[in-house]
């Protein structure tokens, strides 16, 4: 499946079907992420519901601390 993330052309395994899958499957489980999909921001709660299907457009912003 092909995915628009952060601006750029990805392609994610057929297992990745909802917005949680994604976040585990690059591995961002323990970040703090905040997710748009489809130019909709997303609650945490609505993370699992959320499903990615192929052409959809997601934004993944890490907040980093420092200082």
């Amino acid at each position: 499946m092909k995915l628009r993330i952060n601006g750029e052309q990805v392609s994610v395994p057929e297992t990745v079907r909802c917005v949680t899958d994604l976040i585990e499957h690059f591995q961002l489980g323990e970040r703090v992420v905040m997710i748009e999909h489809n130019e909709e921001i997303l609650e945490k709660g609505a993370h699992p519901e959320t499903k990615v299907k192929d052409g959809d457009t997601i934004e993944i912003v890490q907040f980093v601390g420092g200082g």
